[in-house]
């Protein structure tokens, strides 16, 4: 692929990134770097390959999700700065 300065600024604007055009001429070159290892890439014979999700094949063991109380109320609020009854008290921070 031929890449010029009309297809970086393209780039750049999809990308929405503000480059400098004495950055031009060095991202063109890598850029056709970037795009020749691709075509490369692209060479391989990948149709015995099987797609990668996660670098390693261990199973997650999920435990059933059951609702327990672990830890009382009281215990759970008594280092509070402030609290009420059930929940803990702290400052407004979201302004209108």
């Amino acid at each position: 692929m031929n890449i010029n300065e009309e297809t970086i600024y393209k780039v750049a604007n999809l990308a929405r990134i503000e480059i400098k055009e004495q950055e031009v001429p060095g991202l063109i070159d890598e850029m056709s770097k970037i795009l020749t290892f691709m075509e490369q890439l692209n060479a391989l014979d990948t149709a015995e390959v099987e797609p990668l999700v996660y670098m390693n094949e261990t199973q997650n063991v999920w435990r059933e999700d059951v609702a327990k109380a672990e830890l009382p109320v009281q215990d759970a609020l008594k280092n509070a700065a402030e609290h009420n009854e059930r929940f803990f008290l702290v400052p407004k921070i979201i302004e209108k």
